[in-house]
Protein backbone atom coordinates (compact mmCIF):
# COMPACT_ATOMS: atom_id res chain seq x y z
CA UNK A 1 0.00 0.00 0.00
CA UNK A 2 1.14 3.42 -0.72
CA UNK A 3 1.25 5.72 1.88
CA UNK A 4 2.65 8.83 0.37
CA UNK A 5 4.59 9.85 3.23
CA UNK A 6 7.79 9.82 1.63
CA UNK A 7 9.27 13.97 2.05
CA UNK A 8 6.25 15.09 4.46
CA UNK A 9 7.38 16.70 7.74
CA UNK A 10 5.98 15.41 10.51
CA UNK A 11 6.07 17.50 13.94
CA UNK A 12 5.22 15.32 16.60
CA UNK A 13 4.69 17.12 20.45
CA UNK A 14 5.89 15.29 23.84
CA UNK A 15 7.52 13.16 20.63
CA UNK A 16 10.90 11.83 23.23
CA UNK A 17 9.70 9.25 24.95
CA UNK A 18 6.55 6.32 24.32
CA UNK A 19 4.41 6.56 22.05
CA UNK A 20 5.41 9.45 20.52
CA UNK A 21 9.25 8.07 20.23
CA UNK A 22 7.73 5.39 18.32
CA UNK A 23 6.20 7.10 15.86
CA UNK A 24 8.97 9.63 15.49
CA UNK A 25 11.36 6.31 13.84
CA UNK A 26 8.20 4.56 12.34
CA UNK A 27 7.51 8.06 9.98
CA UNK A 28 11.32 8.19 9.60
CA UNK A 29 11.24 4.76 8.03
CA UNK A 30 8.58 5.81 5.87
CA UNK A 31 10.40 8.55 4.72
CA UNK A 32 9.59 11.51 6.09
CA UNK A 33 11.27 14.51 7.91
CA UNK A 34 10.33 14.46 11.38
CA UNK A 35 10.84 17.08 14.17
CA UNK A 36 10.25 15.97 17.72
CA UNK A 37 9.90 18.63 20.98
CA UNK A 38 10.50 17.03 24.60
CA UNK A 39 10.50 19.54 28.18
CA UNK A 40 14.13 18.11 28.95
CA UNK A 41 17.58 18.83 27.58
CA UNK A 42 18.04 15.01 29.11
CA UNK A 43 15.33 13.37 27.36
CA UNK A 44 16.00 14.60 24.44
CA UNK A 45 19.74 13.51 24.57
CA UNK A 46 18.75 9.88 25.44
CA UNK A 47 16.34 10.31 22.72
CA UNK A 48 19.03 10.92 19.97
CA UNK A 49 20.73 7.60 21.26
CA UNK A 50 17.76 5.84 20.52
CA UNK A 51 17.48 7.00 16.95
CA UNK A 52 21.35 6.98 16.42
CA UNK A 53 20.60 3.03 17.40
CA UNK A 54 17.98 3.05 15.28
CA UNK A 55 19.32 4.29 12.15
CA UNK A 56 17.73 7.45 12.00
CA UNK A 57 17.87 11.20 12.19
CA UNK A 58 15.37 13.24 13.68
CA UNK A 59 15.17 17.21 14.68
CA UNK A 60 14.49 17.59 18.56
CA UNK A 61 14.01 20.72 20.27
CA UNK A 62 13.38 21.24 23.65
CA UNK A 63 9.45 22.45 23.98
CA UNK A 64 7.01 22.33 26.53
CA UNK A 65 3.39 21.95 24.51
CA UNK A 66 1.79 23.43 27.56
CA UNK A 67 4.00 26.30 27.02
CA UNK A 68 2.57 28.55 23.37
CA UNK A 69 4.89 30.51 22.89
CA UNK A 70 7.48 27.67 23.09
CA UNK A 71 4.98 26.01 20.91
CA UNK A 72 4.86 28.82 18.23
CA UNK A 73 8.86 28.61 18.89
CA UNK A 74 9.39 25.04 17.89
CA UNK A 75 6.91 25.45 15.28
CA UNK A 76 9.10 28.15 13.68
CA UNK A 77 12.21 26.27 13.79
CA UNK A 78 10.87 23.35 12.01
CA UNK A 79 9.54 25.67 9.43
CA UNK A 80 12.50 27.22 8.91
CA UNK A 81 14.58 24.00 8.70
CA UNK A 82 11.88 22.35 6.61
CA UNK A 83 9.72 25.32 5.16
CA UNK A 84 6.79 23.30 5.87
CA UNK A 85 4.40 21.45 7.81
CA UNK A 86 2.59 18.80 6.89
CA UNK A 87 1.60 16.34 10.05
CA UNK A 88 1.15 17.62 13.46
CA UNK A 89 0.44 15.37 16.26
CA UNK A 90 -0.10 16.56 19.42
CA UNK A 91 0.67 13.71 21.42
CA UNK A 92 2.01 15.36 24.60
CA UNK A 93 0.30 14.63 27.85
CA UNK A 94 0.90 14.43 31.25
CA UNK A 95 -1.70 12.43 34.13
CA UNK A 96 -1.63 13.89 38.10
CA UNK A 97 -3.82 10.91 39.65
CA UNK A 98 -5.56 12.56 42.58
CA UNK A 99 -8.92 11.74 43.92
CA UNK A 100 -11.75 14.33 43.61
CA UNK A 101 -10.73 15.64 47.55
CA UNK A 102 -7.10 16.03 46.92
CA UNK A 103 -7.36 18.24 43.73
CA UNK A 104 -5.93 21.75 44.29
CA UNK A 105 -6.14 24.63 41.43
CA UNK A 106 -2.52 24.33 40.62
CA UNK A 107 -2.88 20.74 39.78
CA UNK A 108 -5.87 21.11 37.73
CA UNK A 109 -4.87 24.22 35.84
CA UNK A 110 -0.92 22.14 34.98
CA UNK A 111 -3.48 18.92 33.67
CA UNK A 112 -5.68 21.47 31.21
CA UNK A 113 -2.54 23.62 30.21
CA UNK A 114 -0.53 20.66 29.10
CA UNK A 115 -3.62 18.53 27.73
CA UNK A 116 -6.33 20.63 26.74
CA UNK A 117 -4.13 23.93 25.86
CA UNK A 118 -1.74 22.60 23.96
CA UNK A 119 -3.51 20.68 21.66
CA UNK A 120 -6.04 23.79 21.10
CA UNK A 121 -3.76 25.82 20.09
CA UNK A 122 -0.99 23.84 18.92
CA UNK A 123 -3.93 22.63 16.46
CA UNK A 124 -3.63 26.89 15.75
CA UNK A 125 -0.35 26.75 15.02
CA UNK A 126 -0.46 23.74 12.88
CA UNK A 127 -3.61 24.99 10.63
CA UNK A 128 -1.77 28.19 10.08
CA UNK A 129 1.83 26.62 8.61
CA UNK A 130 -0.47 24.47 6.83
CA UNK A 131 -2.35 26.98 5.04
CA UNK A 132 -4.81 25.99 2.01
CA UNK A 133 -2.35 23.17 1.10
CA UNK A 134 -3.74 20.49 3.12
CA UNK A 135 -2.37 18.41 6.13
CA UNK A 136 -2.66 15.82 8.93
CA UNK A 137 -3.73 16.99 13.02
CA UNK A 138 -3.78 14.25 15.18
CA UNK A 139 -4.82 14.45 18.83
CA UNK A 140 -4.01 12.17 22.15
CA UNK A 141 -6.76 11.26 23.57
CA UNK A 142 -7.63 8.29 26.14
CA UNK A 143 -9.64 5.58 27.17
CA UNK A 144 -9.71 7.41 30.54
CA UNK A 145 -12.31 9.61 27.73
CA UNK A 146 -14.21 6.76 27.55
CA UNK A 147 -14.48 5.32 31.12
CA UNK A 148 -12.92 7.11 33.65
CA UNK A 149 -10.68 5.98 36.65
CA UNK A 150 -11.10 6.44 40.43
CA UNK A 151 -8.38 9.45 40.69
CA UNK A 152 -8.75 10.24 37.30
CA UNK A 153 -10.98 13.30 37.33
CA UNK A 154 -8.68 15.58 36.12
CA UNK A 155 -7.06 13.51 33.17
CA UNK A 156 -10.58 11.70 32.21
CA UNK A 157 -12.41 15.23 31.83
CA UNK A 158 -9.38 16.82 29.77
CA UNK A 159 -8.86 13.84 27.71
CA UNK A 160 -12.76 13.60 26.73
CA UNK A 161 -12.48 17.40 26.02
CA UNK A 162 -9.95 16.44 23.16
CA UNK A 163 -12.20 13.94 21.68
CA UNK A 164 -14.97 16.71 21.55
CA UNK A 165 -13.15 19.04 20.08
CA UNK A 166 -11.59 17.16 17.22
CA UNK A 167 -14.81 16.97 15.74
CA UNK A 168 -15.36 20.33 15.81
CA UNK A 169 -11.97 20.94 14.05
CA UNK A 170 -12.01 18.82 11.49
CA UNK A 171 -15.04 20.25 10.72
CA UNK A 172 -13.92 24.02 10.65
CA UNK A 173 -10.32 22.90 8.99
CA UNK A 174 -11.74 20.60 6.72
CA UNK A 175 -12.32 23.91 3.99
CA UNK A 176 -8.26 24.02 4.09
CA UNK A 177 -8.00 20.24 3.23
CA UNK A 178 -6.97 19.42 6.80
CA UNK A 179 -8.14 16.25 8.38
CA UNK A 180 -8.26 16.03 12.34
CA UNK A 181 -8.95 12.71 13.95
CA UNK A 182 -8.20 11.73 18.00
CA UNK A 183 -6.70 8.41 19.06
CA UNK A 184 -7.42 6.39 22.04
CA UNK A 185 -4.30 4.14 23.47
CA UNK A 186 -5.47 1.39 25.55
CA UNK A 187 -3.06 0.23 28.15
CA UNK A 188 0.11 0.81 26.14
CA UNK A 189 3.75 -0.23 27.80
CA UNK A 190 4.95 3.49 27.91
CA UNK A 191 7.15 4.97 30.57
CA UNK A 192 3.85 6.65 31.63
CA UNK A 193 1.95 3.52 32.37
CA UNK A 194 5.04 1.74 33.62
CA UNK A 195 4.33 1.65 37.62
CA UNK A 196 0.32 0.88 36.19
CA UNK A 197 1.79 -2.28 34.41
CA UNK A 198 4.17 -3.44 37.05
CA UNK A 199 1.64 -3.24 40.16
CA UNK A 200 -1.05 -4.91 38.27
CA UNK A 201 0.24 -8.51 40.18
CA UNK A 202 -3.79 -9.51 39.90
CA UNK A 203 -3.84 -9.32 36.47
CA UNK A 204 -6.60 -7.45 36.61
CA UNK A 205 -5.68 -4.83 33.50
CA UNK A 206 -4.90 -8.05 31.31
CA UNK A 207 -8.23 -9.57 31.76
CA UNK A 208 -9.96 -6.55 30.51
CA UNK A 209 -8.38 -6.95 27.16
CA UNK A 210 -9.76 -9.30 24.82
CA UNK A 211 -6.40 -9.82 23.13
CA UNK A 212 -4.95 -10.45 26.88
CA UNK A 213 -1.72 -7.75 26.89
CA UNK A 214 -0.89 -4.80 26.79
CA UNK A 215 0.32 -3.24 23.33
CA UNK A 216 2.87 -1.71 22.34
CA UNK A 217 3.90 2.06 21.32
CA UNK A 218 5.39 0.40 17.92
CA UNK A 219 1.60 -0.63 17.51
CA UNK A 220 0.21 2.92 18.11
CA UNK A 221 2.47 4.28 16.31
CA UNK A 222 2.01 2.07 13.31
CA UNK A 223 -2.20 3.01 13.24
CA UNK A 224 -0.88 6.81 13.46
CA UNK A 225 0.74 6.47 10.07
CA UNK A 226 -1.90 5.16 8.82
CA UNK A 227 -4.03 8.03 9.79
CA UNK A 228 -0.90 10.62 8.72
CA UNK A 229 -1.35 8.61 4.62
CA UNK A 230 -2.96 8.94 2.00
CA UNK A 231 -4.33 5.84 2.62
CA UNK A 232 -6.85 7.53 5.30
CA UNK A 233 -8.07 10.59 2.78
CA UNK A 234 -11.64 10.27 3.75
CA UNK A 235 -11.33 9.48 7.49
CA UNK A 236 -11.55 12.73 9.83
CA UNK A 237 -13.46 13.95 12.95
CA UNK A 238 -13.28 10.59 14.23
CA UNK A 239 -11.28 9.21 17.33
CA UNK A 240 -9.76 5.04 16.89
CA UNK A 241 -9.20 3.43 19.82
CA UNK A 242 -6.56 1.05 19.98
CA UNK A 243 -7.52 -1.12 23.21
CA UNK A 244 -6.76 -4.56 22.17
CA UNK A 245 -10.71 -5.00 22.41
CA UNK A 246 -10.40 -3.78 26.18
CA UNK A 247 -13.96 -3.82 27.48
CA UNK A 248 -15.39 -5.07 24.25
CA UNK A 249 -17.43 -7.77 26.13
CA UNK A 250 -17.57 -7.42 30.42
CA UNK A 251 -15.89 -11.46 30.91
CA UNK A 252 -13.09 -11.98 28.20
CA UNK A 253 -11.02 -13.34 30.54
CA UNK A 254 -12.61 -16.56 31.20
CA UNK A 255 -11.48 -17.55 27.54
CA UNK A 256 -8.15 -17.73 29.05
CA UNK A 257 -8.08 -19.58 31.73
Amino acid sequence: MELGLKGKVVVITGGTAGIGAACAIGFCREGAAVAVCGRTQKRIEEFNQECCAAGVTVFAAQADAGNIEELQRFADEVLAKYGRIDVWINNAGINIGKKLMDITLPDWEKMVRVNLTGVLFGTQIAARAMGDKGGVILNASSYASLVPSVGGTMYGATKAAVTNMTKTMAAELAPQHIRVNAYVPGVIDTPMNADRIAADITGSLIDAIALHRVGSPEEMAKVLIFLASDAASYITGTTIEVSGGKYAVQNSNVLWK
